[in-house]
């Protein structure tokens, strides 16, 4: 019976690119994987027949070969060919990056995992900075065996299974894989008697006391990276780092956005009406600021400088003070009568509320209004 033609097989034209062979055999091959069609010799066959397709038009040699003179110029049989399909490499190409590296060799040391810890902060210690102790649970390297996860006095050895190369070949059928090696995991050595300590790991779990160092102007969400103070890597490779996750506790007084401060102030109805000074606190201490006279609740006074410093840009940020209005509780008779005798004196003339006077007028359109 005669072959067909490769590009045929893979249902590509001429001029396909290396991308689109490989995409094409990974489909055929997916589609009629011994595997997938138990028993099935014809799935079997169209296996065979996309790898040895691929085989040769991934090979750019094979390809020129095949392009000028067809199967007999990669045909062994007819004196032109260059041997015939591994099944197991072409197919260890292709899905090693499915099936975990079917071509890899021994693994390595392996990078520690990265850790995060939250820490609360005081809103001064945010913005002034400050220098805090900390306590983790790690895997850290063993001291006993120094991470070679070999009891004292006794060494790992070369595995025998795979020869110290991490990967042994395992036969399927007509075609063979390799695989990671079962014994040692992949790592190419045994432990024959395992460290007390960590059972043959090499780590061990204990708590770590770090100093971190808090910069000045650190915000809620912000991170602070200690290299190396992760997890021990397994097989003795290097630490992760450790990444320290801020959160800023709220203030009784202060609210923060950004660079600017925000707080609310009271202020009597005297020092409204009449104006003052009142005491405002600041991360810095007190300061005097300036009421005008008919200061009306909820203005805004800007104290410029008495915000924060950020960690990411210059200058420092404004104090925002809204004053609010407070109205006096527990009342002595003489008090009372006092109010009594104002609110009759300024109820006399509309002029001592003008907001009062326009909200009132506002509200008499409005029924005016529906009643028409």
């Amino acid at each position: 019976m005669a072959k067909r033609d490769y590009y045929e097989v893979l249902g590509l034209d001429r001029s396909a690119s290396e991308a689109e062979l490989k995409k094409a055999y990974r489909r055929l091959a997916m589609k009629y994987h011994p595997d997938r069609n138990p028993d099935d010799s014809d799935a079997e066959e169209k296996f065979k027949e996309a790898s040895e397709a691929y085989e040769v038009l991934n090979d750019a040699d094979k390809r020129a070969a095949y392009d000028r003179f067809g199967h007999a110029g990669v045909d062994p049989n007819q004196g032109g060919g260059q041997g015939s399909a591994n099944f197991g490499d072409i197919f260890g190409d292709v899905f090693g990056d499915i099936f975990g590296g079917a071509r890899g060799g021994r693994s390595g040391p392996a990078r520690g995992s990265d850790l995060r810890y939250n820490l609360g902060l005081s809103l001064e210690q945010a913005v002034n900075g400050d220098t805090t102790e900390i306590r983790i649970p790690v895997l850290d390297v063993c001291g006993d065996c120094d991470g070679t996860g070999a009891a004292p006095g006794t060494s790992v050895s070369t595995c025998p299974d795979c020869n110290g190369a991490g990967q042994i070949r395992v036969s399927q059928g007509f075609f063979s894989l390799q695989q990671t090696c079962p014994r040692c995991r992949g790592r190419g050595q045994i432990i024959t008697d395992p460290c007390r300590s960590c059972g043959g790991s090499g780590r061990v779990e204990r708590q770590k006391k770090l100093s971190v160092k808090i910069p000045a102007g650190v915000d809620t969400g912000d991170r602070i990276r200690l290299s190396g103070e992760g997890e021990a890597g397994p097989n003795g490779g290097p630490a992760g780092d450790l990444y320290v996750q801020i959160d800023v506790r709220e203030h009784p007084i202060f609210q923060r956005d950004g660079r600017h401060l925000y707080c609310e102030v009271p202020i009597s109805m005297a020092d409204a009406a009449l104006g003052g000074e009142l005491d405002v606190p600041t991360l810095d201490g007190r300061v005097k600021l300036k009421v005008p006279a008919e200061t009306q609740t909820g203005k805004v006074f800007r104290l410029r400088g008495k915000g924060v410093s950020q960690v990411r840009s210059a200058g420092v940020g404004d104090l925002l003070c809204k004053v609010v209005l407070e109205t006096p509780v527990k009342l002595t008779d003489h008090q009372r009568r006092l109010f009594e005798e104002l609110k009759t004196s300024l109820e006399a003339n509309a002029k001592h509320s003008p907001r009062g006077k326009t909200w009132f007028d506002g509200v008499k359109s409005f029924f005016d209004g529906l009643k028409s």
